[in-house]
């Protein structure tokens, strides 16, 4: 692929090169303070919801679910300065494009379902990571009882809620997994 300023136009021929050569160019990137790469994370989510027998859309919502952070204006330590890149709902446009509803909802509310979680399960926040918790803040806390009604009115919310546990579990340094290259023939298989 083209390394430069310029930007590709991508097909259902193209974008599964295009998402794995994002993942070799910018998935060695830190991720956000956290002890592992992007790729890192992305493919250690996906390789929790294989382990967990999630149906092949979550396992590729959960493999994309990052890749907002790479298609944004903002850098991509950006919440680490104070600024909410946004990234589930780049990600998730981007993804809805290519990919049906049931990958890119739960992309696009990824963030949406932390912040639900945290407020209808006493024990999650206990459970986020030191840059999951710096980052909450920013991306709106808790949810009040308003937005919860209205993110469980949203079909894909289970889903986006499955996405959250392992985006939160796919944060293990040194960890043994595939790599994205793995789920190429799945990734193609999954597209409209």
């Amino acid at each position: 692929m083209d390394n430069s300023n310029s930007k590709p136009i991508l097909n259902s021929d193209t974008v599964v090169p295009y998402l794995l050569e994002i993942f070799e160019r910018r998935g060695p990137e830190a991720y956000l303070g956290e002890s592992v790469s992007m790729a890192d994370h992305m493919e250690q989510s996906a390789a929790c919801a294989v382990a967990d027998n999630a149906s092949n859309a979550i396992v590729i919502a959960s493999l994309l679910h990052d890749i907002g952070h790479f298609s944004g204006e903002f850098a991509l330590d950006a919440l680490e300065h104070g600024i909410d890149n946004l990234h589930q709902d780049s990600g998730g446009e981007i993804l809805a494009q290519f990919y049906p509803a049931e990958i890119s909802e739960p992309v696009r509310l990824h963030v949406a379902a932390k912040r639900y979680l945290c407020a209808v399960d006493s024990s999650y926040f206990s459970k986020l990571s030191p840059a999951s918790v710096n980052s909450l803040e920013l991306q709106g806390g808790f949810m009040n009882a308003a937005e919860i009604k209205q993110f469980e009115a949203n079909p894909h919310h289970l889903g986006a809620v499955q996405l959250r546990r392992y985006d939160d579990d796919g944060k293990v340094a040194g960890l043994a997994i595939y790599k994205v290259d793995h789920y190429r023939d799945l990734l193609q298989e999954m597209l409209l």
